[in-house]
């Protein structure tokens, strides 16, 4: 049986999987930079919220302590509903990203690097941040490894936020992103700095070149690592969706195997997993599962029974998909057939893959 189209993850879809991953590792209490700092850790509504006074408050002319102070209230009131237009509208990003520099203090680099990952999440905003002359360069000096953790957690998230846009994956990765992104993925960095620099590369790694480039700074093993059992929820989710993106790329998912993913990818379609971290593993093993190897591997490792559990109404839609996908590509080997005519097994194939218009067949054997 041939090997699903490469179209079988639509536009629609992965945009979807990467707001999820997005809103809930930079706005959930699990990975919002309030969680970062003690200069982000006030109460998220300001005493005043003048914003145009607060953008002029973030001029050169402006001390340090007042700079910080404005761009503090602004990364509080951009969290608020309905404020980021009126932050955007005010001018706030060029001062913004002027900020970002290595003249500022790092704890002043931090806040505006905070603000712009919040008024990032605004689709709108995202042409502004970049076409403000110098954001993208000056977010990937902040990853480096003498900024403070704080300051590369907000700058990894504000890269993660805008790797949605096709363009920026181009412009992020020539500024020369992907490395540091990388090397935060290490067991230097925290908990939620590796979070976003794991989600920075979901996005990034859409990118047919990024695929190569991220595999070839050696993104891989740090990434398998991530998914064992001991990583956070999120970290698992964020790590399974980096290699389902790079595991759509025939030399990767030679790679991707090698460095032991398969068990850990199958261990997260179990029911401990979130339904986000389901379908990342889920979609991995679809990508990995043409390649004749992985056929044999995946199976052996016990991915069938899940990923047949995952066919179930219980599972959401795009769990259902994936899982369907990797049975499918699965069922190109005789011996994983045989497996899946166990019997009560209920294998569900795909007649017609078509995104929302895809038609399952359900066969009982």
């Amino acid at each position: 049986m041939p090997p699903l189209p490469r179209q079988t993850r639509g536009s629609k879809l992965m945009r979807l999987a990467l707001m999820v991953l997005m809103v809930q590792q930079i706005m959930s209490g699990d990975g919002a930079a309030s969680d970062m700092s003690s200069s982000h850790d006030e109460d998220p509504t300001p005493a005043t919220g003048d914003i145009p006074a607060l953008v002029q408050q973030l001029s050169p002319g402006s001390s340090d302590g007042l700079q910080q102070q404005a761009a503090q209230a602004l990364f509080d009131l951009a969290r608020s509903a309905g404020k980021a237009e009126s932050i955007v509208a005010a001018g706030a990003i060029p001062p913004l990203v002027q900020l970002l520099g290595p003249g500022s203090p790092h704890q002043l680099q931090q806040s505006a690097a905070g603000a712009l990952m919040i008024l990032a999440l605004n689709a709108k905003n995202t042409v502004t941040i970049v076409a403000a002359a110098g954001a993208i360069p000056s977010l990937v000096q902040l990853l480096e490894p003498g900024s403070p953790a704080p300051a590369q957690h907000d700058a990894a998230g504000a890269l993660l936020v805008l790797a949605q846009d096709t363009e920026n994956r181009v412009t992020i990765a020539a500024a020369g992103a992907i490395p540091s992104l990388v090397h935060l993925l290490g067991p230097g960095s925290s908990t939620l700095v590796r979070q976003n620099a794991a989600g920075a590369l979901v996005g990034l790694a859409l990118n047919a070149d990024n695929k190569v480039t991220i595999t070839a700074a050696g993104a891989i093993p740090p990434l398998v690592h991530l998914l064992q059992p001991e990583s956070s929820a999120q970290l698992q989710k964020s790590a399974a969706g980096a290699m389902m993106n790079l595991a759509d790329n025939a030399d990767n998912a030679v790679t991707i195997p090698a460095a032991g993913a398969i068990p850990l990818l199958v261990h997260l379609l179990m029911p401990g997993s979130t339904a986000p971290t389901q379908q990342n593993a889920a979609g991995a093993l679809m990508y990995l599962a043409p390649n004749a190897q992985n056929k044999v591997t995946i199976a052996a490792a016990g991915a069938i029974p899940p990923l047949v559990r995952l066919l179930g109404p219980k599972s959401l839609a795009t769990v259902q998909e994936y899982a369907a996908g990797t049975l499918l590509n699965l069922a190109g080997s005789a011996e994983n057939a045989f497996d899946c005519r166990a019997p009560h097994c209920n294998l569900m194939c795909i007649k017609h893959w078509r995104g929302a218009q895809t038609e399952l067949l359900r066969f009982d054997w």
